[in-house]
């Protein structure tokens, strides 16, 4: 009888899940509570609408960056530090309102963004990234 009685009580033991579930849902709470949420800043790109009409009246300063970090302005090569320079020389010669940054498919972010610098000391400038 001692044998039977052994059996239906294996046959009927379960694992009680509920304080399993109590312990994950606490550390489910826990993770939502302390994860810090970080608005990451960038820049914002303008991009131009496709119909829009270009006026050719006002020459663009076009600037590329070669994948070595090499910057040439309207196709001339150009130390980074004398893009402002050169900048200030088209503007008084031109009456342009509008630069164009060109970088290479391979080109660092770093080099992109320190020419966009660049081209940001002068705020009336506006600035369209190119391919």
């Amino acid at each position: 009888m001692s044998a039977r009685k052994a059996r239906s009580e294996v046959e009927n033991s379960e694992v009680d899940m509920t304080p399993m579930l109590d312990i994950v849902f606490i550390l489910l709470i826990f993770f939502i509570v302390t994860t810090s949420f970080v608005k990451e800043e960038g820049i914002m790109v303008n991009r131009p609408k496709i119909n829009k009409p270009q006026s050719q009246s006002t020459p663009a300063m076009v600037l590329r960056i070669s994948d070595s970090g090499m910057v040439t302005f309207n196709g001339k090569p150009v130390d980074i530090e004398r893009v402002p320079a050169r900048i200030e020389n088209f503007i008084a010669k031109n009456d342009s309102s509008s630069a164009i940054v060109i970088p290479n498919y391979n080109t660092r972010h770093e080099d992109v963004v320190a020419v966009i610098d660049k081209v940001r000391e002068f705020e009336h400038l506006t600035i369209s990234i190119g391919k």
